[in-house]
């Protein structure tokens, strides 16, 4: 099995992950999509994330009836911080038949050999840069001299359409009193006015 991984805090999901996992399962023939919340991502310790059930459950409204989108909850068991590789790794034992696509944004290359054993992910994965819109495509020129060619000819640069849409944006515009329509599915909307999430308090 083509197996695409999309991991992020999902915090909340909103179009642009849907859009990101599907151009990527369209041009790289994927049989599916595993998106994996982090529980204790380590990039994001300067706030506190909505409760892991919450971001769980709000993907789960996001991904309803789409077959090749999958939720893996591998890193939300771990107490401790989710780490790429680890997780790769996990993964790749439990089935070693599945080939592995890490999707990641462009722009988060720029940091990638800072990650925790980089060279080992490029190993485990290939890397799925996405580019959103009409950027200039990102240059590897760097991962090289720091990775090596073996890294860079594990990373491939994929297009998506420009969608101007973050999960810091929608936080904001819901503490703002904006509206999210549009730019989250309809469920996930619902959900967050049910649960009052990301106020003033989150």
């Amino acid at each position: 099995m083509r197996l695409g991984i999309l991991g992020g805090s999902f915090d909340p999901v909103h179009l642009g992950h849907l859009v990101m996992a599907d151009v990527c399962r369209e041009q790289l023939n994927l049989d599916e999509v595993w998106f994996v919340p982090a529980g204790h991502p380590p990039h994001k310790t300067n706030r506190e994330l909505a409760p892991a059930k919450s971001r769980a459950e709000m993907l789960e409204f996001a991904l309803a009836g789409i077959s090749e989108f999958q939720i893996s909850d591998i890193e939300l068991k771990k107490e401790s911080t989710s780490f790429t590789v680890e997780t790769l790794e996990s993964l790749a034992a439990e089935d070693p038949e599945h080939e592995l696509f890490l999707i990641i944004g462009a722009d988060s290359l720029h940091d990638f050999p800072t990650w925790k054993e980089p060279a080992r992910i490029a190993e485990l994965a290939k890397i799925i840069a996405v580019n959103r819109g009409r950027q200039d495509p990102p240059a590897l020129e760097e991962i090289e001299q720091k990775l090596g060619s073996d890294v860079v000819d594990r990373i491939r640069v994929v297009e998506m359409p420009g969608i101007d849409v973050s999960s810091t944006d929608i936080r904001h515009r819901i503490r703002s009193g904006h509206s999210i329509r549009f730019l989250v599915p309809k469920a996930v909307e619902a959900y967050i006015n049910e649960h009052s999430l990301f106020g003033p308090q989150s």
